[in-house]
């Protein structure tokens, strides 16, 4: 195991967590959607639970070096630190307006920042920050791959979308 992804267990991963450094910036996307900051949060929540319900074979988890490889905790209306889908651990969450998710692989360390931000009466505008740092060789050739491509952009894009669908839907009367 490379020295910047540690092993990480549910009793000691809120320590490490808080314990990283922050990483260098890389996008902060927005959209503002109208829904209700209590909406929202069940949307984003749904969202992480939905679009990381897959579940990767041992093996390529094990090669790939993904510290998070499933899904912990439920996912509804509450997550706590050390809760965690494919490829994030929640590093901190302040419902229903702030949640942090942070992950590692051999190829990168990554954290995910969302914030629902009052933008007027049922309106808001929900940023999705990400930082990363992509070690050595491998890592550039990755960040290549996900930041050069557009295809990070493109994923959390449709995570945005997806809060904005979802905040609809759950639209509480």
């Amino acid at each position: 195991m490379l020295p910047y992804a540690p092993v990480l267990t549910r009793d000691n991963l809120s320590s490490i967590l808080l314990r990283m450094e922050a990483l260098p910036a890389i996008d902060d996307l927005t959209m503002r959607i109208t829904a209700t900051p209590e909406d929202a949060w069940r949307a984003l929540l749904g969202t992480m639970r939905s679009q990381t319900a897959i579940e990767l074979p041992r093996v390529l988890v094990r090669v790939w070096g993904l510290q998070e490889a499933k899904r912990v905790g439920e996912w509804r209306d509450v997550v706590s630190v050390g809760d965690s889908v494919l490829g994030f651990a929640v590093a901190a969450a302040q419902a229903p307006s702030s949640l942090t998710l942070r992950g590692s692989h051999r190829f990168s360390r990554y954290e995910l920042r969302f914030e629902l931000e009052p933008a007027g009466p049922e309106e808001l505008v929900v940023h999705a920050k990400t930082s990363a740092e992509f070690p050595g060789v491998l890592g550039r050739i990755y960040r290549a791959l996900v930041i050069g491509t557009g295809g990070h952009r493109f994923a959390t894009r449709r995570m945005l979308s997806s809060i904005a669908r979802r905040s609809r839907s759950t639209k509480t009367s």
